[in-house]
């Protein structure tokens, strides 16, 4: 009898903006431009860290790596997002909704990491200038983004285990894509310890990161302000605005979307703050790191002009 009642899921349902057709227009517009830039952004940063032998630095390693998890990330979800645009009822496959959901969950975990690793290499450069690569080797960069992967994974793993077996209803997701905390509201069976890991690990690994960046920046900055000449304050600052610019809007979106009860249903609201961190900032990160940096410029245009003059 109990077997009777449960639902075999073989779909869900993404409702996106589908209930307002005119801004779901504007939206796959924005959002299929902010894709091509991120795409081609990002692909440009991977191609430019791996040629040119100027950027086979450690800033640039872990920008490759942030780059590498931007375009992946965007590529998981956003075609997707796009095409579902134009369908009046899209669906998504279980397997494949459990695939875009653990997939994204694994990127975005390693992102709050590596983003405090890259501020620990900018106190590095900024804070032991003389020993900045004895600091930070090659050898402890590979070691600090596999331990991002792996706890990541770890993270990811548990939240497999813990994933709830029975659905019920009509297997609507109100999202634009699976979402984790979306997909528990669905089940039938006890999803307490669900959501009880979903809260005290996004407080790991929102929060720890977080902080561990901005008690950074705080040496970084009484750093600064013993530098005596005002090149050298305005080199320093240069130096770490870019991430800091990167940082602020990344945590701001996902400290929003996370860090808040979860009892209430997702307003359109929220769904447009989901696209400003799964979209718009993976467009910005390249934008950001290339207009402001002269190395990254200056490799551009070496690469165009050796492959103008073949």
């Amino acid at each position: 009898m109990g077997a009777s009642n449960e639902t075999m899921v073989t779909e869900f349902i993404l409702i996106g903006l589908s209930q307002h057709p005119r801004a779901q227009a504007v939206f796959f517009g924005l959002l299929l431009v902010a894709y091509l830039i991120s795409f081609l952004g990002n692909g440009l940063l991977i191609l430019l860290s791996i040629a040119d032998p100027r950027l086979h630095t450690p800033m640039y390693f872990f920008l490759c790596v942030l780059s590498s998890i931007d375009l992946i990330f965007t590529s998981n979800t956003v075609p997707e997002a796009l095409a579902n645009c134009f369908i009046p009822r899209p669906t998504i496959s279980f397997s494949r909704c459990l695939a875009q959901m653990y997939i994204g969950l694994l990127l975005v975990s390693t992102e709050c990491f590596l983003l405090a690793v890259m501020a620990y290499d900018r106190f590095a450069a900024i804070c032991r200038p003389l020993h900045y690569m004895q600091v930070m080797s090659w050898r402890l960069c590979i070691s600090l983004v596999i331990v991002s992967l792996s706890l990541s994974f770890l993270i990811t793993l548990i939240n497999v285990v813990l994933q709830p077996t029975h659905f019920c209803g009509q297997h609507i997701i109100n999202h634009f894509a699976c979402e984790l905390q979306s997909f528990l509201k669905l089940a039938c069976s006890d999803t307490h310890a669900s959501e009880l890991f979903v809260q005290i690990s996004s407080l790991f690994v929102v929060l720890l990161p977080f902080g561990f960046i901005v008690a950074t920046y705080g040496r970084i900055g009484l750093a600064v302000l013993r530098i005596s000449s005002t090149l050298g304050r305005k080199k320093a600052f240069s130096t770490c605005s870019s991430h800091l610019a990167v940082v602020s809007l990344f945590y701001g979106t996902i400290m929003i979307m996370y860090l808040k009860p979860q009892e209430k249903p997702v307003s359109d609201k929220e769904k447009v703050i989901t696209v400003a961190y799964g979209a718009l900032t993976p467009m910005l990160n390249p934008l950001i790191y290339s207009l402001r940096n002269r190395d990254v410029k200056g490799a551009f245009w070496k690469l165009l002009g050796r492959k103008l003059s073949e």
